[in-house]
């Protein structure tokens, strides 16, 4: 069964539907990541990539988890052609 979680990125709170914290982060992530590989003109995408949030806490109803994301414009890793890849970190708070 879904629940109810709220994803804060400092300036903004996000109301989603998840099943758990990390789960909410990465479906979210991957939304914004989306808009940057579908944007075409250059000055925008990099305007959105300079707007990528580098801390997301994901408040569940009672516990908060923060994650600390890690932005890279090509994959060095398992996907070494992917464009905008990142990584997720739970960050101890």
């Amino acid at each position: 069964m879904k629940r109810n979680f709220v994803i804060d990125l400092g300036s903004e709170q996000i109301p989603v539907d998840g099943y758990e914290h990390k789960s909410v982060a990465v479906k979210y992530l991957m939304k914004r990541r989306r808009s940057l590989l579908v944007t075409k003109d250059k000055e925008k995408v990099e305007k959105l990539f300079q707007d990528l949030p580098q801390l997301v806490t994901v408040k569940g109803s009672q516990l908060d988890k923060t994650f600390k994301i890690n932005w890279e414009r090509v994959g060095k890793t398992e996907f070494e052609g992917a464009r905008f890849v990142f990584t997720l970190e739970e960050a101890s708070m």
